[in-house]
């Protein structure tokens, strides 16, 4: 047994002409109903006539039809409109008659080509139909009341037109929401890139710089070297995790897409390794409820001592990171020039990029010279918001 919550998906993985079919049956079955007989459309003055052998045929032209008005509107209509002006001729003046306006708004939603000529046939049509229905009548029909129902009919086109046109605006929003929902997702992963890429690879460059000039030094130069493939594992891990993400059956674990708080060492002994000389302090403890914060904490870290290595190799810098319950606070500062006109622009990732990020949190973003010549990077990055 289907229940309630099941039935309207079941019913909508049925073909839309089966979906349809109900409605012109209900309107079939509603017109052999002796209450009801004489009692729908009339068009002209002609006198209701009883039933008979071909009115079964007729409403079933009329009513049937209804069955396509969404997979083929056009011949719906076609039939539809047949059957209504042979029920009007004939004199039936059948509730069958309520199809001709559901037809003729599923045609103006639904028909994507020729529609102004459908309507111009249609139009054209009713013409002779209305002069037909004139002269076999007694001459009570005016003029104006034929005018006044094509208006009618008019109408419930327009009805039609007007859900088609709100139909395919809909359809457009939701195309642009998921087209802009593609490009941020997009830039998030270019910039993902951007923070591992750039940071090990400089690490590993200036590394190799480095170890052609320790070639008389076996032992450090073994160091060095050791430093270059450990950093180069890190870079291949980083990018797998970085791709895991993009694999919708990578799993619902979350714990390792963040990276935790004790990865800041790691990230500046890598740095320290490479020649820069880094004092880490960090205070408080990480809570586990900081969301997406610490990711972006640990790529403020990471973009920052990427940049001191590329643009001050060899100087002093300092970084500082504070938990709280609240937030997290960090401040990354090298003595000597900065990166300031070679990241904060050009393609928006860098200090560009990590600036938006922490403000998509609510947080605060800073990176510029000071007075002492120093170039200080500062975050404030409010916890617990969702990764």
């Amino acid at each position: 047994m289907i229940g309630p919550q099941r039935a309207p998906g079941w019913w909508h993985r049925l073909d839309v002409t089966v979906r349809d079919l109900p409605l012109g049956l209900l309107l079939l079955a509603g017109s052999f109903l002796p209450a009801l007989h004489g009692k729908g459309t009339q068009v002209g003055d002609l006198p209701t006539r009883p039933f008979d052998v071909l009115t079964i045929a007729v409403l079933g032209l009329e009513c049937l039809p209804l069955a396509g008005r969404r997979r083929w509107p056009a011949l719906s209509l076609a039939l539809v409109s047949l059957g209504f002006a042979v029920d009007q001729l004939r004199g039936y003046h059948s509730v069958a008659g309520t199809a001709l306006p559901l037809a003729l708004i599923s045609a103006g939603a639904h028909l994507e080509r020729h529609r102004r000529v459908t309507a111009l046939v249609c139009s054209a049509a009713y013409v002779p139909l209305a002069v037909a229905l004139y002269r076999l009548g007694s001459g009570g029909e005016t003029v104006s009341g034929f005018v006044t129902f094509y208006l009618v009919l008019v109408l419930a086109w327009g009805v039609g037109a007007w859900l088609r046109s709100t139909r395919a605006a809909e359809a457009e929003r939701r195309r642009r929401v998921a087209e802009d929902t593609r490009t941020a997702e997009r830039t998030r992963i270019a910039r993902e890139l951007h923070d591992v890429v750039t940071h090990h690879v400089t690490a590993m460059v200036v590394q190799a710089e480095a170890a052609r000039y320790l070639t008389a030094a076996p032992d450090r130069l073994d160091r060095t070297l050791t430093a270059v493939s450990d950093t180069g594992r890190r870079a291949i891990s980083d990018l797998r995790h970085l791709l895991d993400l993009l694999d919708p059956d990578h799993g619902t674990d979350t714990g390792g897409r963040t990276p935790p708080a004790g990865r800041l060492l790691t990230l500046v002994e890598q740095t320290r390794r490479a020649g820069q000389p880094v004092e880490f302090t960090e205070e408080g403890t990480p809570s586990p409820s900081a969301g997406s914060a610490d990711l972006v904490a640990y790529r403020v870290v990471q973009e920052a001592l990427t940049n001191a290595l590329k643009y001050a190799h060899g100087s002093r810098t300092s970084v500082r990171v504070r938990h709280d319950a609240k937030e997290i606070t960090v401040e990354v500062g090298t003595d000597g020039s900065g990166p300031a006109t070679a990241s904060v622009g050009g393609s928006g990732r860098g200090l560009a990029g990590l600036r938006e990020r922490v403000a998509v949190l609510g947080g605060e973003f800073s990176a510029g010279a000071t007075d002492d010549g120093r170039f200080v990077v500062r975050a404030r990055i409010p916890a617990g918001s969702p990764a």
